[in-house]
Parts: C-alpha cells; sequence; structure tokens
C-alpha cells in the first residue's frame, strides 16, 4: 500500500456513541455493597469495572485507591461492542490516583477486551509503603490474548518498576494526552506478538521520558533491564503512528519501533541514553522530527546513534526521512546509519535534514549495497574530514554538493545547542538552511504547525518561530509565537512581537473555547514581548492561546491569532 494511505488509515476516531448504558461511580469511601450510585458508590475500583456490561461507565471518583490484591483489586472489565463501549474514567477536574503495592502485577489488564476506553487516571506506586511492599510492576496490560479497539487518554503513569503501557498485540489502538515517565523497563512497549503484534495504533501528543530513572524504590540503578526505551516494540504489521510526542532522558532508545510503515512526526527526541530514533521495517518515515543530546550528557564514549536503521531482512525496504534536524555533541559515532555491516539493500531518501555533529569523528555510514538518494540537505561536522560513507565512496564538504542537489556545508546557527539539557533548535537569522530546503515531499507545516512557504527551510522548524528571526525578519508585521517548549508541563514562555503600540489581550482557553485565564489585558510598547506562563493547576490537555490587538486610541481590531498549547502531566 502506498505510504499517504497507510498514514491516512490511522485516522480513524475512537470515539464511542452516545451512552446507551448505565453510569456507575466508585468512591474511595464507599462500599462494595452499595448500587454503584455518585451518592452510594462502590468501594474499589477492581469491584466496580467488573459490574460493568456494554455501553456502561464507569467513574472514579477523585481520591486515592491502593491496589494490592491480584487479581481483585485490578481493572479488568469485560469486553464492550462496537456499538455500546465501555468507558472507565476519573471524575473530571479531580483526577484519582491508583497506588499499587506488593508487587501487584499491574493497575489495568485489558488482555482479550475489545470497545474499552480509559481516560483521566493517575497510576503509580503507593508512596506510603515502605521495602518491598512498593513494589509495583505496571501500568497497563494487554498480554497473552490479543485486545483491539481501546483507547487511552489522559493517563499519567509514572514510577512503576516495569511498563508503563505493555502491550503484545493490538489493533486498533489510539494513545493520546498520556505521560508515561520513570517507568523501571520503558515508558511504552511489550513482547513479541503472537498474533500479528501491534497494528493501526496512533500515539499523539504523548510523554514518553525518563525511562529506567524509578525501579523497585529507587533510582533505577538496579534495575535488570539494561536499555529501557520511551517506545520500543517488536516485529509488527503496523501501520504505527507516534506524533506530537516528546521521548526524552531515556536510559534506552527514545522511539525503537521493529514495526514496518511507522511513521515518526513532530516529536522531540531529546537526551536519550541511546539511539534516539531506531527504525527497523519497510515503509517506515521520520518528518519534522528534532533528535539530539545523545549519552544524555555522559561523557562516556558508546555505539548508539541519533538515527539508526539497521538489521533489516527485508531487500529493498523503503525508509524516508525528511525535514529532520539532529545534532550531536559526544561524537566518536555515527549521526545515522544505514544497514552497518549487512549486505540486505535497503533505499533510503534524506531531504531537508539538517546533520549537525559538534563532536570529534562524527560522520553518515551508509551500507554500499543500499540506495540512496540524498538532497537539500545541510551538514556540520567540524570535527571529522569526511561527512558521508557510502560504500566505498567518501564525501567531504567539497564533494557533498555532488551526491545530490542542494547539499550544503555550514553551521546551522541554532538558538541554542544543548547536551542533557533543553535546547532552543530553531534557527538565527543568516542560517544557511534558511530558504534552502526542496519542496518535494516536504511536509506543509514544520514540527510546531509553522506553514512552509514555497521556499522551505532545511531542518525540523521554519525560519520565523522564534522572536528573534521573526522580529528581524518581519519587523513591520504583528507575530504571535508558537510557544516553547511545546509540549511542556507545567511551564512554558509566550513571545509576541508588536511593529506598534497596542492595546494587546492574551487568553487561554480550553478545547471547546472557553476561557480559563486571561494572562495580559493592557497596553504594550512595540518591540518583542516575552512571559512565563506557569498552569500547575490546570489539568493536562490542548489549550489554545488567543491574542487580539487593538489600536489603544480608536479600538480598532490591528491583529487577531491563536496557537494550540499541549500541556502534559
Amino acid at each position: 500500500m502506498h505510504h499517504k494511505l497507510l498514514v491516512a488509515a490511522l485516522f480513524f476516531i475512537l470515539t464511542p456513541p452516545p451512552l446507551c448504558g448505565g453510569v456507575y461511580f466508585v468512591g474511595p469511601t464507599g462500599n462494595n455493597l452499595n448500587p454503584g450510585t455518585r451518592s452510594q458508590p462502590w468501594a474499589t475500583p477492581g469491584f466496580g469495572s467488573r459490574q460493568l456490561s456494554p455501553g456502561d461507565t464507569l467513574i472514579l471518583l477523585g481520591g486515592r485507591y491502593v491496589l494490592s490484591e491480584y487479581d481483585a483489586d485490578i481493572i479488568a472489565p469485560c469486553s464492550g461492542r462496537a456499538d455500546a463501549w465501555i468507558t472507565i474514567r476519573g471524575e473530571t477536574g479531580n483526577r484519582p490516583v491508583l497506588a499499587g503495592r506488593d508487587n501487584l502485577a499491574t493497575a489495568i489488564d485489558l488482555s482479550g477486551r475489545c470497545y474499552v476506553r480509559v481516560e483521566n487516571l493517575e497510576i503509580t506506586h503507593d508512596a506510603q509503603a515502605t521495602g518491598e511492599a512498593k513494589w509495583f510492576r505496571e501500568g497497563v496490560e494487554v498480554l497473552g490474548e490479543p485486545g483491539h479497539h481501546l483507547a487511552f487518554r489522559d493517563l499519567y503513569i509514572h514510577h512503576i518498576d516495569e511498563y508503563g503501557m505493555n502491550l503484545q498485540d493490538v489493533e486498533q489502538v489510539e494513545i493520546v494526552n498520556c505521560r508515561l515517565e520513570y517507568c523501571g523497563f520503558g515508558a511504552l512497549g511489550g513482547p513479541e506478538g503472537t498474533y500479528g503484534g501491534w497494528r493501526h495504533v496512533t500515539i499523539r501528543d504523548c510523554s514518553l521520558s525518563w525511562g529506567g530513572h524509578y525501579y523497585q524504590g529507587g533510582d533505577g540503578s538496579d534495575r535488570p533491564y539494561d536499555r529501557p526505551d520511551g517506545f520500543g516494540i517488536e516485529p509488527s504489521a503496523g501501520p504505527i503512528l507516534i506524533e506530537d510526542t516528546v521521548a526524552e532522558h531515556n536510559y534506552g532508545d527514545g522511539l525503537d519501533s521493529k514495526a514496518a510503515n511507522t511513521t515518526i512526526r513532530r516529536c522531540i527526541v531529546a537526551n536519550n541514553s541511546c539511539d534516539g530514533v531506531k527504525v527497523w521495517a519497510d515503509n517506515s518515515r521520520i518528518e519534522n522530527t528534532l533528535i539530539y543530546g545523545r549519552g544524555d550528557g555522559d561523557p562516556e564514549v558508546t555505539p548508539w546513534a541519533p538515527i539508526a536503521i539497521d538489521q533489516v531482512e527485508q531487500a529493498g525496504a523503503r525508509f524516508e526521512i525528511v525535514n529532520v534536524t539532529v545534532d550531536d555533541q559526544l561524537g566518536n559515532e555515527y549521526l545515522l546509519y544505514v544497514q552497518y555491516e549487512n549486505p540486505v539493500p535497503v533505499h533510503v531518501t534524506i531531504r531537508n535534514c539538517i546533520f549537525s555533529g559538534r563532536g570529534p569523528n562524527t560522520s553518515i555510514s551508509v551500507h554500499g549495497n543500499s540506495t540512496l538518494v540524498a538532497d537539500h540537505n545541510l551538514f556540520f561536522i567540524p570535527q571529522s574530514p569526511v561527512l558521508l560513507h557510502w560504500g566505498d565512496q567518501e564525501y567531504d564538504c567539497g564533494k557533498i554538493g555532488s551526491l545530490g542537489e542542494g547539499n550544503l556545508c555550514g553551521d546551522p546557527r541554532f538558538v541554542q545547542t544543548a547536551w542533557g539539557t533543553t535546547g532552543d533548535y530553531h534557527l538565527m537569522p543568516g542560517s544557511p538552511a534558511i530558504d534552502a530546503g526542496s519542496r518535494l515531499g516536504a511536509p506543509a507545516t514544520d514540527l510546531e504547525g509553522h506553514p512552509r512557504d514555497a521556499h522551505p527551510d532545511i531542518g525540523a522548524y521554519e525560519f520565523g518561530s522564534t522572536g528573534l528571526g521573526d522580529a528581524q525578519r518581519s519587523p513591520t508585521e504583528f507575530w504571535l509565537l508558537q510557544n516553547y517548549p511545546n509540549p511542556f508541563n507545567p511551564c512554558t514562555t509566550i513571545r509576541l512581537v508588536l511593529p506598534q503600540r497596542a492595546q494587546v489581550r492574551l487568553d487561554i482557553c480550553d478545547a471547546l473555547g472557553r476561557g480559563v485565564r486571561t494572562l495580559a489585558n493592557d497596553q504594550f510598547a512595540a518591540g518583542e514581548h516575552r512571559m512565563a506562563l506557569d498552569v500547575h493547576d490546570l489539568s493536562a490537555g490542548i489549550y489554545f492561546l488567543r491574542l487580539q490587538a487593538l489600536e489603544p486610541a480608536q479600538n480598532v481590531v490591528l491583529f487577531r491569532e491563536v496557537k494550540k498549547l499541549v500541556l502534559l502531566r
């Protein structure tokens, strides 16, 4: 199937039909002999989940629930139906906490289940326990029997011993706005499937981070699994779509997919100890993605790379890397390698990418049996005489133009590089990447959703998405710049540029357009303005920043703009 058709196939909507069943409640002060109403709720989530029928909704009221008994305390509903989903969710505005202990296997088991939706829950270990009672293995499991048509939204799973979500064979699954962090074996993964692995899975607006930094009450240094990934799955048919997601500070890889038909786009993969992004199977694409900080500030030389395409056994498998920004400070390893010592031929297209290797002995390696199309890329590898090895051929700055149209050398002029900390890889004025890309196959927007023009920039960001660049490029125009970072938790920076004095109103609105906070309603002088935004009191989700600028004397609207904010928890 054509790549675009596969990606389009992922845009299914896992939204159950209007409620056709009952609504039941669990509360911290409830009793399992109660009828399960709001005024007389059940006491335990596991019990409540087993009372549901297709079409029912179970609401967990705010509070803390301790899970310890196998399997009575595990949430394990029956399956719903296509016309009658089962929904289990936390109380709106008062997210409950499921605190596992006593080495309980999981909080939620959906093995063999279908048409189930889980949302707005926090899952972690019981921090009030001591010793081995703190041990708690996984947040969500689908193991043994396959699950399909499952939706997970607004989950915060953290500080558990094994996987945040351990999914073996799943199909038609959405994981949206979930924060999976400090999981001993990694955020999101699973064992090799026996029914095809992962198929038709979308991961969007998530944080898959800090894998391996916690294990059984400690910092993870004694964990038995050495390389916990943000995302790591075994061979599968796919398709898999990962978008608008952050994978950072994992002791393993950031994103590692053995699934065919994997698309990774608009992601930030930063400061992971091992590989940044690794794709292993046919028809995989990385686009509009920022990858930096391999090694996470540790100076020990390792064999890992920001991008790896390797161990591919299907001859002719195709891979695309488009409008990706790579920066590496550690050095002594490849920025990208393709089929290292693997003679199976694959086809790789690299277009509109920045490869910055500021450490020593850093280059790109492509096996000579594989086919390479590389055009309109910017290389900045000042401590390596060779930029790219393709079989026996070597390309330095003098020859890189012969590799493909538009390839060039030069300092990309990032706003702020980083290693082990947060960087800013927007382009500064004068960058050779500005307007130097190709329109062929380029995404219509950049990593932050800014439109690309007829002369797209090289890299993940279009120039003009930082205050400095915008102000210098269009000093006579109004600009509301994308907040940075985005997604964020809970702080971010708002920037705007005004060509004249104006009455400025800045509001944060929820997904329904309702105002939740006014940031400013005052006169601002001409120039660039920055303000810090701290929303620790808001729940995770999608918000919008709305700007209206008025002429102060005549109250005439001069400019309106809206930007999307993604708040993670």
